[in-house]
């Protein structure tokens, strides 16, 4: 989808969250079990270790320690709508986001799921933006959050290192489009032909084709990537930190061998975390304000690929945040 130059207020970034279950399983742990190796996981995807939840928390709960974290640093903390992506909801119906949004006290406001693979957080990213553009809304928190460790069957050596779980948190506020924090045109894009590639008719029914998962992905994310910073007047040269969907370190690596990023200018915790699916970049972002990889004033790009096949980006001028403390759950 090529982004309208018509544009109404800004959605602008004013604060984020993330939660991490404390339950970490090492490669080591996984070798133990299954038949594999430390050095055949790294060498491929880039993992060391993952965050897993397990049976005690849910994917709401996931959501609501993410949100209040978040909450806990927005000026303002209230707000008007908010927006669940998640491909792994507790159960079909009903969506999670009114719970979600209950437990945080936020019963009333307007509160839906949405579904669009690991692209999720893009998409809700742009439905929220939507809503403050409209005039719906003046403030939308907007999470990701999964767990996807439960989709692959127990005993895949190549699908169970992959992933992880968390959920991390946005709060949007209505803004100016010339303010740090205030997200550019997002390119959205699908491809139903491909929906094949990724799949799970339920949990322990994970088939993924690595291969050509990996081709699109690196083709897609690179041309969305190109797309958002041309809409947002930007030039690739422009930008301080790319910040791609953590699924695999080498997919991540031809992206930024594509755009003409130098490794200095990505940024990434897959090694940590594993595949977060939705959860994934606004974990990493998180994770970087936090740390300081990520600072006020740095141009930076957003790009995704998941299951569907759909993909996205974003671009934006990082905003000066209140850093949250890591917790015993977090990196």
């Amino acid at each position: 989808m090529t982004p309208s130059t018509t544009r109404g207020a800004a959605a602008v970034v004013c604060a984020v969250g993330s939660a991490l279950p404390p339950n970490v399983v090492s490669n080591a742990d996984l070798t133990a079990r299954l038949d594999t190796t430390d050095e055949w996981i790294r060498s491929r995807t880039g993992i060391t270790r993952r965050h897993v939840a397990g049976t005690e928390l849910s994917t709401t709960d996931l959501a609501v320690q993410a949100a209040a974290q978040a909450l806990t640093h927005s000026e303002p903390q209230q707000v008007d709508a908010l927006v669940v992506a998640t491909t792994t909801p507790d159960q079909c119906c009903p969506a999670i986001a009114p719970t979600v949004a209950t437990r945080l006290g936020l019963t009333g406001i307007p509160a839906h799921d949405l579904a669009a693979g690991c692209t999720g957080f893009l998409y809700a990213l742009a439905t929220a933006a939507g809503l403050i553009a409209t005039g719906t809304t003046n403030t939308t928190l907007v999470i990701g959050a999964e767990r996807l460790s439960r989709l692959p069957h127990p005993q895949d050596r190549t699908t169970v290192p992959l992933f992880g779980d968390a959920a991390a948190a946005i709060v949007l506020r209505c803004g100016s489009t010339d303010e740090p924090g205030a997200l550019g045109p997002v390119v959205l894009g699908s491809d139903g032909t491909g929906a094949d590639l990724v799949r799970a008719s339920c949990p322990g029914a994970l088939y993924m084709d690595g291969p050509e998962v990996f081709r699109h992905a690196v083709a897609r994310m690179s041309t969305a990537s190109r797309q958002a910073a041309t809409a947002h007047g930007w030039d690739l040269t422009d930008i301080d930190r790319l910040v791609p969907h953590q699924a695999n370190s080498r997919i991540t690596a031809f992206v930024a061998r594509q755009l003409g990023m130098s490794d200095d200018r990505q940024l990434g915790n897959v090694d940590q975390v594993g595949n977060t699916g939705a959860a994934s970049i606004p974990l990493l972002l998180a994770h970087a304000t936090a740390d300081g990889r990520l600072a006020p004033g740095h141009r930076t790009l957003l790009t995704a690929f998941g299951s569907g096949l759909t993909w996205g980006a974003v671009a934006l001028t990082w905003p000066r945040l209140s850093r949250p403390p890591r917790e015993a759950s977090q990196i």
